[in-house]
């Protein structure tokens, strides 16, 4: 227990120098470009994944993954696409991550299927690293995690991490990816091509711990593409137009994800900062940061800068376009400014908000503020 514990302790505060000291890391190469992505179908081998009644998991992403390869190679001829497996064979989940991280990929994506005893349930949904907010979430997570079981000495890998175990799943969602902010952004990329080009209906975007995840290094997302239990789901997910549509689906958000990195530099973003805030006069915000006494406050922090940002500069110009905007709240620690937006005390009200904010802040993410002070997320959560 002892053990445990300090790993525990461990962990949350790897967790916390993540999120605060690394929350604004940009992908991609020097100069932007994102060059390599690696596709990753689950499963595979002895491993069948969720079953149909008439297919397997591990069938059906694997078909899928094999049309968005060919899409991104035929019309992004610059990308390097690279496959965790392209055949029937069983790819341990650290390896997965250990593929994508070695060819220094720009983006991760899994494929998956889902199955529910519920056959009635339907639809698609992307994940990214981070808090579970609901108990399905940490089904789903503890299902695909479940994989390792097929691993020899799995354990030495996951440092000490049981699929069986309750405590263990609690300490993998208090770690966040680094690049957690640009992943959610993708991933709602996802879902709204999912919408508009396949036809599926959108499930959300949700976070978890999901082990495949866990040691990526670049903004990664896994997709469960529909539900292989439901019987009418399933007809579409089998077929050569169903997957290939799911594929064009994905590779529509891809190419809008791309788009949107390679228009973008971190270096460009600061000296719009600096270029703004020599022009305007400062709006001066007298309301309290936290206007709920001693509560927990969620917001999203849509910017931070070494120097203080003029409220009324252009750099917060779109705020206006974000439905539910409101005010722009600036909070100062450690050197450094943080601009935020929204006000909620419920987590999963804040999350449908942010996905507005990230339309027209990428990066955007969400934080937890007490008395005028950002908190750690996951303490909040909790609570």
């Amino acid at each position: 227990m002892v053990y445990k514990r300090n790993k525990l302790i461990y962990l949350v505060f790897v967790y916390y120098i993540l999120f605060f000291c690394f929350p604004d890391t940009f992908a991609g190469d020097e100069n932007g470009k994102l060059n390599t992505v690696v596709i990753d179908p689950g499963h595979g081998g002895e491993d069948p994944g969720a079953l149909g009644l008439k297919t397997k998991e591990k069938d059906i992403v694997l078909s899928v993954a094999l049309n968005l390869g060919k899409l991104i190679n035929e019309k992004q001829k610059e990308v390097k696409v690279i496959f965790t497996r392209n055949e029937d064979k069983f790819i341990p989940l650290h390896e997965r991550a250990e593929i994508a991280n070695r060819n220094n990929a720009d983006l991760f994506i899994s494929l998956h299927a889902n199955a529910n005893r519920n056959h009635n349930i339907y639809g698609a949904e992307t994940y990214a690293m981070g808090l579970y907010t609901n108990e399905k979430n940490l089904e789903v997570a503890k299902k695909e995690n479940a994989v390792i079981t097929f691993e020899k000495d799995y354990s030495s890998h996951y440092e000490g991490y049981d699929p069986n175990s309750s405590e263990s799943f609690i300490i993998f969602t208090l770690i966040q990816n680094t690049y957690q902010a640009q992943s959610l952004e993708f991933a709602g990329i996802v879902q709204d091509c999912f919408a508009k080009n396949a036809n599926r209906y959108n499930r959300g975007v949700k976070q978890a711990g999901f082990l495949v995840l866990w040691r990526t290094t670049m903004p990664s997302i896994l997709i469960e593409i529909g539900y292989i239990s439901n019987p009418k789901e399933e007809q579409f997910l089998c077929t050569a137009d169903g997957q290939m549509k799911l594929a064009q689906a994905i590779y529509n958000a891809f190419l809008e994800y791309k788009n949107q990195i390679e228009s973008k530099s971190a270096f460009n973003k600061q000296n719009l900062i600096l270029e703004d805030s020599s022009k305007d006069t400062p709006i001066k915000d007298s309301t309290s940061i936290d206007s709920l006494n001693d509560s927990i406050v969620f917001k999203v922090q849509i910017l931070s800068s070494t120097k203080q940002v003029l409220l009324n500069s252009g750099t917060f110009k779109k705020c206006k376009e974000i439905k539910g905007f409101t005010k722009i709240y600036e909070i100062s620690s450690n050197n450094s400014y943080k601009y935020l937006i929204g006000c909620s005390r419920k987590y999963n009200e804040i999350i449908d908000f942010s996905m507005a904010v990230r339309k027209f802040y990428p990066n955007a993410f969400i934080v937890a503020t007490k008395q005028g002070k950002i908190i750690p997320l996951a303490d909040a959560v909790k609570r």
